[in-house]
């Protein structure tokens, strides 16, 4: 059906741009490339296109639910997307062309919308499990992430970082948040590392079904791994029973889009975003971290025009 509704779009676009230039053209169609239904992207990616189809005139608007990072960015290259969720170092490695992380070539079409809030790396394990430190999963089975997904790659960077790898765990798994979590409840697996903002719909829920541990990132990994990583806390009280501030890393989230999106178009849904925070709000906390003041902090690919456009009519851009 999607690749229909694209067909369809194509041929509106072709008539339309007989009769104007291309740059006062909007999208008709907005479809936002998210991650899992569990995840922070999904809502935080419906908030978005709730808030686009109400305010962009003759705008339609699409919620696509993919494997995040890695898929979101492969798809904006292919024009199958307007606006992805993707992870900081995700995005740097696509506009590398870093084969090893799911980016057979250059992604040169990918273009920065915003900096927006970053994701905690979230490692929690059943509390029978055991696991009270990160040197505690050797020999453990955990679940890392879909294959090849944003959150895959920081488990990779971490247990690097760390002097570990995947052999050093009794079993690897490579599953979506939910299904981890379903895992931890059947006594399946002990643990999960979930790339997220704080208080992801998935941990909530195993935290409200058994006992957990919050499983500590040292400090200084993020010293080690350098940008776009940084030294967080998961605050105390963020999940039921935890008690105690935990220490970890994080790394910024993005909202990317391709140079074939319209300036237009690309404007608005920057100028919607950071105008419609407390309505985002409503989706996912993590939209309190939001600041238009931070959008531009790490932006590892060239802003699109339209993005652009809006900095620098708040002096953000000079």
């Amino acid at each position: 059906m999607i690749n229909v509704k694209f067909a369809l779009r194509g041929c509106a676009l072709a008539s339309t741009l007989a009769v104007a230039p291309l740059a006062v053209q909007a999208q008709d169609f907005i479809n936002v490339l998210t991650g899992g239904t569990s995840g922070v992207y999904y809502p935080l990616g419906a908030g978005l296109a709730n808030i686009y189809g109400e305010n962009i005139d003759g705008v339609r608007t699409q919620v696509q639910s993919t494997k995040a990072s890695v898929e979101n960015l492969n798809l904006l290259q292919d024009g199958r997307g307007e606006l992805a969720f993707a992870l900081g170092d995700s995005v740097a490695m696509a506009w590398d062309g870093n084969a090893d992380a799911g980016f057979p070539a250059k992604l040169d079409k990918l273009r920065g919308i915003a900096a927006i809030y970053p994701n905690y790396i979230q490692v929690v394990a059943s509390q029978e499990s055991g696991i009270t430190d990160f040197n505690g999963l050797m020999g453990q089975s955990l679940s890392v992430g879909a294959p090849a997904s944003g959150t895959e790659l920081n488990a990779r960077a971490i247990f690097e970082a760390m002097g570990m790898s995947y052999d050093d765990l009794g079993k690897v798994e490579y599953l979506p948040f939910a299904e981890s979590v379903e895992l931890i409840k059947n006594r399946q697996l002990d643990g999960t590392l979930q790339s997220a903002g704080l208080g992801v719909a998935s941990i909530r829920d195993l935290a409200s079904t058994m006992a957990i541990n919050v499983v500590a990132i040292p400090a200084d990994v993020a010293e080690t791994l350098g940008a776009p990583y940084i030294a967080a806390t998961i605050p105390a009280g963020t999940y039921d029973g935890q008690a105690e501030d935990v220490p970890t890393v994080a790394v910024s989230n993005f909202l990317v889009t391709h140079d074939g999106v319209s300036e237009e178009t690309a404007y608005e849904m920057t100028r919607l975003l950071f105008e419609n925070l407390e309505t985002l709000q409503a989706s996912h906390q993590a939209a309190a971290q939001i600041d238009v003041a931070k959008a531009l902090d790490g932006m590892p690919i060239p802003l699109h025009p339209g993005a652009e456009r809006y900095y620098r009519e708040q002096g953000l851009i000079q």
